[in-house]
């Protein structure tokens, strides 16, 4: 990552700060950082090739989603998963994804987004996507348009706030194919109750879908985990 010349300093740091983030962010989620690993802002930039500032920015604002902690003495630390906080995350996805669902089913003009929505997903199986990181994006994009079409900014913005604190484990729900599968056929079906203005099946649902997606991501995360802690041990033992 080059560092920003002084004319253009501000935004470029900004950028570079946008970068450390997004990169840390995806080592948690792959697990190349761990629940109790520890490192310094100095061992960052200079794993990343960035100075201090734009790593502390990116280093903050993972401590305020809740991913890391910073002790005067011993540096930063990648925070365990606090399956309590997902747990209620998630039942909190629930009612606002629910909320837009009545929303949406009470509208008696179209709503534009669903055929964006109806495009992805109500596609014959041939067509599906299967790389993981391309049917998380999806996925996401699935329940925040849900969200967003309702034209609730405010609604929106506390979904858009919890996607955000949940996705560095939501995302691992589709490293097997068969979630992938299953995420394809709840969505259908989701999305076909909403568009026939049937809120109470559509909502049941839903609920259903997100639920089942907790439990899987609880699961597949306690296994990931110990499996990124055995390679770890095996290589110090190498």
């Amino acid at each position: 990552m080059a560092e920003p010349h002084d004319t253009d300093a501000a935004p470029a740091r900004a950028n570079l700060a946008e970068q450390v983030y997004a990169e840390l962010k995806a080592q948690m989620h792959d697990f190349r950082l761990v629940p109790g690993d520890r490192f310094s802002e100095l061992e960052i930039g200079r794993r990343l090739g960035v100075s201090r500032t734009p790593v502390r920015e990116a280093l903050f604002r993972l401590r305020n989603e809740g991913l890391l902690e910073v002790e005067s003495k011993s540096g930063w630390f990648v925070r365990p998963i606090d399956f309590a906080r997902l747990d209620q995350l998630y039942d909190l996805r629930i009612i606002l994804e629910q909320s837009s669902i009545d929303r949406l089913a009470a509208r008696s003009t179209p709503v534009p987004e669903l055929d964006a929505l109806k495009a992805v997903w109500l596609v014959p199986a041939a067509e599906r996507l299967t790389d993981a990181r391309e049917v998380g994006a999806l996925d996401e994009q699935f329940h925040t348009t849900l969200v967003r079409a309702t034209g609730n900014g405010e609604l929106a913005r506390v979904h858009w706030d919890v996607t955000e604190r949940i996705r560095v484990v939501r995302r691992l729900d589709f490293t097997r194919p068969d979630r992938i599968e299953a995420t394809y056929a709840e969505h259908a079906k989701i999305l076909r109750q909403i568009i026939q203005r049937k809120a109470e099946p559509a909502r049941l649902l839903l609920k259903a879908h997100i639920e089942l997606s907790k439990v899987e991501v609880r699961k597949i995360s306690l296994a990931a985990l110990h499996e990124a802690r055995q390679r770890a041990v095996g290589g110090g033992s190498g």
